[in-house]
């Protein structure tokens, strides 16, 4: 099921803004201020020097892994850059 995605009408949109500027600590930003982002679409480039792949891991290594929090991936890649590294 996908979600749409409901705008605010013209009357709607104008009370926002006008609400929004009645806060001087965080005023809307200029059409000057939102040029400067650039849209970027999808993922964020990787570096290049990764390659995707399937891999079975055993369950009880992997929750010990996620359980350390985010960047669970990377400890994975570390710890397998440093086996490799011993393997001469």
């Amino acid at each position: 099921m996908s979600k749409k995605l409901i705008r605010p009408t013209n009357n709607e949109d104008a009370q926002i803004t006008a609400a929004a500027l009645t806060d001087p600590d965080n005023l809307p930003l200029t059409d000057a201020e939102l040029s400067q982002f650039k849209r970027i679409r999808g993922r964020p480039l990787g570096s290049g020097i990764k390659e995707q792949v399937t891999l079975r891991i055993d369950t009880e290594i992997l929750e010990q892994f996620k359980a350390m929090g985010s960047g669970w991936q990377t400890r994975i890649n570390d710890v397998l850059r440093d086996w490799a590294k011993h393997q001469h």
